[in-house]
């Protein structure tokens, strides 16, 4: 349980015994052992983000989190790559007990991670799955509105109407995900039911992440209306405006069918653009919060910062 008076008892600190209510998204490219050690040190949950990863690379990160943490975290695994399997029995070899899916059937993987003693929670973009997820035995669920970064759901149910949905509907902890990015956004999700929040973009935005500098400063320099909802007819996936980004919106504004858009997409954008900082022809995946980012903090500075805006909007609803 939560030994921290600062926040309300909810069943998201029986999942993870963590000090706060906080999970750092597993993001492709910039969520690496570094960082989920930095934020478990910090006292919130740190994923590593296998997308990017072959197994023996996932393997170092875990190894590399272990080495700089003595607290728990954990590994977030795409289920639609193809090694996701090896990924999943990779880092169950390392010792990892708390696993992130999505991007596929919860079923297809949970009952077999559970026989071996692992967490597992599910990401879901509308309470249909979410229920699903529930049914399939699951520990939890991550609700991700549109408003994320990264791959999204195409039905572009907003965060904040996902968790009003499914509002006395399950009985699993609820994590809610996409567009938050303040204290004040965590405290509107846990008085609306949410048993936690997951944050991307700001960790994405944080010294320990592994994003390319230029990057980090791109989300710095982003206006309030700079990310778009781009390749529905492939993977829906949200990025920041660059030539990449107007090349698929021009294609898309053609009808271009999901084979043209997968060659324009080509092999390794997130890459190029994530970690090796072609800031025009990469593929920038953020959530639509990234224009509030206006540094680069450490993790420890950043939850210290979510702390003190949490205390301040409950602080103002207490006195009003």
């Amino acid at each position: 349980m939560n030994k921290n008076s600062l926040w309300p008892k909810t069943k998201f600190f029986d999942l993870f015994q963590t000090e706060h209510p906080i999970v750092q998204g597993g993001m492709v490219w910039v969520s690496g052992g570094k960082l989920a050690a930095a934020v478990a040190n910090a006292g919130a949950l740190g994923l590593v983000g296998a997308g990017s990863m072959k197994p023996d690379l996932l393997r170092q990160h875990i190894r590399k989190a272990q080495s700089l943490t003595q607290k728990p975290f954990g590994v977030n695994v795409p289920l639609l790559y193809k090694d996701a399997q090896l990924q999943l029995q990779t880092a169950l070899d390392e010792g990892i007990r708390i696993f992130f899916t999505s991007a596929g059937s919860p079923k297809t993987h949970t009952a077999w991670l559970k026989a071996q003693g692992a967490t597992v929670v599910h990401v879901a973009g509308t309470p249909e799955l979410a229920l699903k997820c529930q049914d399939a035995g699951v520990d939890g669920v991550v609700l991700e509105g549109f408003e994320a970064g990264g791959h999204n759901s195409r039905d572009e149910l907003t965060t904040l109407v996902l968790l009003q949905q499914i509002n006395n509907k399950i009985n699993i902890p609820v994590i809610i995900a996409g567009g938050i990015g303040s204290g004040a956004a965590i405290a509107a999700a846990l008085a609306m039911g949410a048993d936690g929040v997951q944050i991307g973009t700001r960790f994405a935005a944080t010294q320990e992440s592994s994003a390319h500098a230029a990057f980090k400063q791109a989300m710095i320099d982003a206006g309030s209306a700079a990310t778009f909802l781009r390749l529905k007819k492939l993977v829906p996936v949200r990025l920041l405006h660059n030539s990449f980004s107007e090349t698929v919106r021009q294609a898309e504004d053609n009808c271009a069918d999901a084979e043209t858009l997968s060659q324009i997409l080509g092999k390794g954008r997130a890459k190029l653009g994530m970690l090796d900082g072609d800031l025009e022809q990469g593929e920038l995946e953020i959530g639509q919060i990234v224009s509030i980012v206006r540094s680069i903090p450490t993790c420890q500075q950043l939850l210290d910062t979510l702390t003190d805006e949490y205390r301040a909007a409950k602080s103002r609803l207490c006195n009003s």
